[in-house]
């Protein structure tokens, strides 16, 4: 009878018997990771090109309008309007961005893993949503800052002057909030419909610049009330809708978007479309999460 060659060898495995975080570090890290990710921080150099070039625009623009603000003594774009003039470029960085979020996930399967306790089916969700949020507020509210800190050794009248300047930029910042909101919540919703970025892609650019033919037909329309709600069919124009009700002047002297007095409408219909878009993200990683 031949003797046994097999050898059990030590290799040293060990139980682990350090601290287990739990829900809250295991979201932190989801929605850390997801940020970084939105800037490309970690990753190749080549997924660093797009965000940091929209980067540098935005913040190339902040500059320019600083600079000719000290040269000229006068505002050229207030810190609300610097939001509405960029909000083009935030379409396409939310089309880029939103995809590599979670469209990489569903097409890789590893979902499973991510769904293992302790982190319930909605954390990862909404992680991903601050995430993006996070992102798009800082790309619109950096620049402000850097207007901001410009202004505040320009301006005239000492520690008033920079007091008036901090309460000009605070509705700014808050306003860039509410554009990162709304585009975050619908980009992630249709980025998580598709596994294939290519597709989530364009699936988010449709969304945005499709709907603003919608405006124009119903904008030339005979009826005056139907003129001031047709903004309400794009996303872009119904947060310029909720701007002009809620900020009125600092989006300066001419409406960006006439809504006469249908201001409460946009207000409550961005609430709706930010609450919709989150149920149903949430609704569709439990369907993801039950397969």
């Amino acid at each position: 009878m031949p003797e046994p060659t097999g050898v059990i060898h030590d290799i040293g495995y060990q139980r682990y018997t350090g601290p287990r975080l739990g829900r809250r570090a295991v979201f932190g890290a989801l929605y850390l990771h997801g940020l970084r990710t939105a800037f490309g921080l970690g990753r190749s150099a080549k997924a660093k090109i797009f965000p940091w070039l929209v980067v540098g625009i935005v913040t190339v623009v902040a500059v320019v309008v600083t600079a000719v603000r000290s040269q000229l003594g006068e505002v050229v774009m207030t810190y609300a309007q610097f939001a509405d003039n960029l909000s083009w470029l935030v379409i396409f960085f939310v089309a880029v961005v939103a995809p590599e979020l979670v469209s990489r996930d569903l097409h890789s399967g590893v979902l499973p893993l991510y769904f293992s306790r302790p982190l319930p089916r909605s954390d990862y969700p909404l992680a991903k949503l601050a995430a993006l949020t996070t992102a798009l507020w800082l790309l619109l509210g950096g620049p402000q800052l850097v207007m901001f800190l410009g202004a505040a050794f320009t301006v005239g009248d000492g520690m008033r002057g920079v007091w008036d300047e901090l309460l000009d930029l605070l509705p700014g910042l808050l306003y860039a909030g509410l554009w990162a909101v709304v585009f975050a919540s619908i980009g992630l919703l249709v980025a998580s419909l598709t596994g294939k970025r290519a597709f989530g892609a364009g699936g988010i650019v449709a969304v945005f610049l499709m709907t603003t033919p919608i405006v124009g037909t119903l904008s030339i329309m005979p009826a005056k009330a139907v003129n001031e709600l047709a903004f309400l069919a794009s996303p872009s124009t119904l947060v310029g809708g909720v701007g002009e009700w809620a900020l009125g002047d600092l989006l300066g002297p001419q409406a960006p978007v006439p809504i006469g007095d249908f201001g409460p409408v946009y207000a409550v219909a961005a609430v709706l479309l930010v609450a919709g878009c989150v149920a149903l993200l949430l609704l569709r990683y439990r369907k993801v999460a039950a397969r």
